[in-house]
């Protein structure tokens, strides 16, 4: 029970995946009220995804609250399994999940390294905790530790971040419920009944093999099916595109409606923020929410601006661009031919087109043998990474980066030629 328990505190939540949950401490009923953590509810955890899977409105709030559920049980496998993790210990993991991604921009990972780059949403998360650990007086310090990784108990950050997290179970079982892509459907109940602890590190019974198997393949397939899905991939440039403009417009001296958040943001040339003056920052960013994204592109819809008004318009319309997709780079010749069409059809400049014509990559795996690995253990006590334990995956094709190469422009362009 939390410092200065308060059964009121105590509340149930209905979540649409996992039924009631229920708040285990009143430093997270307290957390959750904070208007730091009311923002989450103001982002979209799968950023533009619902421009293709029409269900995909669910928010960061949601997946937080989810994660933490998920740590609850993951706790009391644990303990029952005979390892120690004290009330103190189970508060602070359970604060460190649920603050893990309060740092988050507009958007999700849409954003992430557009307004802000060279910073990530785990940095700006800590920013925010270490904010709010001042408020509550340091309550914060062990959920921190946690969260940094330096407590001593280093299966406990594992938990929170890791390639069998309870963050990736929640967000794969919640993403796969809300898009209606059953491809992503994983036993989390399952997985977590069977996580153990040896040697300070998490490890999953022998007999939770298949369900980890099942788990690397759905995340490999919710990847290409929703989170590089070539519409989302379309969508997101069209976002990044749109403020890119925005930023060179302010850049150049033109006044743009924009909300003072985002105008603040507008203001500043990406990854060039003082963060010296952290206060201001995190004040602005504390503001920004996809609510000021959208109210913005409303307005630049009817802009003077070409660029900006067609890309506002393609955002707020779902006026998508066309993409092709390839295994290799797309030629700098074709892309330059696409520019020029474009350049002619819209009566704009070559520079202007480049916002309208965009190459770059998108890349995915389902499991590295690099980071933290998955690690069996069998009745025996010997452990084994999933890697050698598997005998029906190819782990050496499902760790290999799979990089895909796109192509985006208008759809009054017709052909590649």
């Amino acid at each position: 029970m939390g410092k200065n328990s308060c059964t009121n505190k105590l509340k149930i939540i209905n979540d649409p995946v996992y039924g009631f949950i229920k708040i285990p401490f009143d430093i997270i009923y307290d957390l959750i009220e904070h208007p730091l953590f009311q923002r989450l509810r103001r982002i979209r955890q799968l950023g533009l995804t619902q421009f293709v899977y029409p269900g995909a409105n669910h928010t960061r709030f949601q997946h937080a609250v989810g994660a933490m559920h998920l740590m609850g049980l993951a706790i009391e496998v644990i303990r029952s399994k005979g390892h120690d993790i004290t009330m103190e210990e189970a508060r602070g993991v359970t604060i460190a999940i649920l603050l893990h991604d309060i740092g988050h921009g507009p958007f999700s990972h849409s954003l992430e390294h557009s307004l802000i780059r060279d910073t990530s949403h785990e940095t700006i998360s800590l920013m925010y905790m270490e904010q709010l650990n001042e408020s509550f007086n340091g309550d914060l310090d062990l959920g921190m530790e946690i969260f940094r990784n330096r407590y001593h108990k280093k299966f406990l950050h594992q938990l929170v971040s890791s390639q069998l997290d309870v963050d990736r179970l929640d967000y794969l079982k919640r993403d796969s419920f809300f898009t209606g892509v059953t491809e992503g459907v994983i036993g989390s109940d399952r997985i977590i009944k069977m996580l153990n602890v040896l040697d300070d590190q998490l490890v999953v019974d022998e007999k939770g093999i298949y369900s980890i198997e099942k788990f690397l393949i759905a995340r490999r397939l919710m990847y290409w099916q929703v989170y590089l899905h070539r519409t989302v991939v379309s969508s997101e440039q069209l976002l990044l595109m749109m403020l890119k403009r925005a930023q060179l417009l302010t850049a150049n001296g033109m006044q743009l409606f924009a909300t003072p958040a985002l105008s603040y943001f507008l203001g500043n040339e990406p990854g060039k923020f003082d963060l010296s003056n952290k206060k201001a920052f995190l004040e602005q960013f504390a503001s920004l929410d996809d609510n000021d994204i959208f109210t913005s592109a409303k307005v630049w819809c009817n802009h003077k601006d070409r660029v900006l008004s067609i890309l506002s318009n393609g955002l707020v319309n779902r006026v998508l661009f066309s993409v092709k997709l390839d295994n290799n780079p797309f030629e700098n010749d074709l892309i330059e031919r696409m520019r020029k069409k474009v350049s002619g059809h819209l009566s704009i400049s070559s520079d202007e087109a480049e916002y309208l014509v965009v190459s770059d990559s998108i890349s995915n795996y389902a499991y590295s043998d690099m980071d933290d690995r998955i690690t069996i253990l069998d009745k025996k006590g010997n452990t084994r990474d999933i890697a050698d334990a598997s005998d029906m995956l190819n782990i050496s094709v499902l760790s290999k980066t799979v990089r895909k190469y796109f192509l985006c422009y208008p759809k009054f362009i017709k052909e590649l030629s």
